[in-house]
């Protein structure tokens, strides 16, 4: 399904999907691996040859959608180490000729968290200048890598004039496993070193960096946002996934008439969020959205900008993390950012549809 979605942002080809799901033998446990490690290098040499020609726009489109398609060979869980490192570095590479090919060009940037441990991430200038400009970063959970945000993403910041930082907390393939660190480190502490790099960069509007916690089934970007003032706007759960572990735990806990229902007040995440907010939910997702709606209104009380969005079964997006239509929530996501950043002009897109 996400590679089906990827395919309408260019990400993916429904043919292609479809050509190398129909090869896969379930009676062969490399088979998975096999036939979309086959499509993704068909994908990569297609791009190799688009470049040799000179044609770096049918280049570009050949490394996203091999983008995808290696990150497809590497998904199952117990796919040897060695066939999931090999998938993976392929992806990185796509990636890597993908932004060094941009217009204009992105980054590969290496942002210092742990001593034994940096994290990669991507950095995709909006304009091709140096004037300060307004960034979103977006960051995966884990099970969500960066490299899928160069398609299913990146678009939408850019038309909207707003740079990205791609950012996940896997790490740059250097440094310890990231099993390790997730056990010994909190994953929201790596939060602020990515804002203190976006900070420290002379293109950055500093006063004006988003945060967009893409596909979340946790609440470690909340945290992560919650006592750091310097973010313009936020888009993730808000802490929500945090009380409703905190409400599990209470009723297994509690007597047959203990009050069990959430309280935003116990909550030190969503009493410090501070910047707007929005939170976005599928009908069909993984918490009830009407509990959802419920928390929202109590959180909104204090007049704080909070924004809730559901989407329902009959528009699509309504899965957890919107996988069955990405495009239509983003647009939704980065129209809000956008307003709260000051990014983009209605006025010019009036006077451009009048000319």
């Amino acid at each position: 399904m996400r590679l089906l979605a990827a395919a309408q942002e260019g990400g993916a080809t429904v043919s292609e999907c479809w050509l190398t799901a129909s090869r896969v033998d379930f009676t062969d446990d490399d088979s998975w691996y096999r036939e979309w490690t086959h499509t993704a290098d068909a994908s990569n040499e297609r791009g190799f040859a688009a470049f040799a020609d000179g044609y770096l726009v049918t280049a570009r489109s050949n490394w996203l959608r091999a983008i995808n398609y290696y990150q497809a060979a590497a998904y199952p869980f117990d796919l040897a180490p060695d066939k999931q490192r090999a998938a993976i570095s392929a992806m990185r590479e796509c990636a890597a000729n993908y932004l060094r090919h941009r217009e204009p060009r992105g980054e590969i940037v290496s942002i210092p968290w742990l001593s034994e441990y940096a994290l990669q991430a991507y950095y995709l200038p909006a304009r091709a200048t140096k004037d300060p400009s307004p960034v979103v970063i977006c960051v995966g959970e884990p099970g969500h890598r960066k490299e899928e945000y160069l398609s299913k993403l990146a678009r939408h910041a850019f038309e909207r004039g707003i740079s990205l930082l791609a950012v996940d907390v896997l790490g740059d393939g250097t440094g310890l496993p990231f099993e390790k660190v997730a056990q010994r480190h909190k994953l929201e502490l790596a939060i602020e070193p990515v804002m203190d790099y976006l900070v420290g960069r002379d293109d950055v509007d500093a006063d004006r960096i988003a945060i967009l916690g893409d596909g979340w089934s946790s609440s470690f970007v909340a945290r992560g946002i919650a006592f750091d003032p310097r973010f313009a706007a936020a888009v993730c759960d808000g802490g929500i996934w945090d009380l409703h572990e905190q409400e599990f735990l209470k009723r297994r806990m509690a007597t047959a008439d203990a009050d069990t229902r959430w309280c935003p007040a116990t909550s030190r995440t969503l009493r410090n969020v501070s910047c707007p907010l929005l939170i976005t939910v599928g009908e069909r997702g993984w918490l009830m959205t009407d509990r959802v709606a419920e928390l929202t209104e109590k959180l909104g009380a204090d007049r704080r900008d909070i924004t809730l969005k559901v989407f329902t079964c009959a528009e699509t997006a309504a899965a957890q993390g919107h996988i069955d239509n990405p495009t239509l929530a983003n647009e939704f996501i980065f129209d809000w950012i956008a307003a709260r950043l000051g990014a983009g002009s209605r006025s010019l897109d009036r006077q451009r549809l009048a000319l």
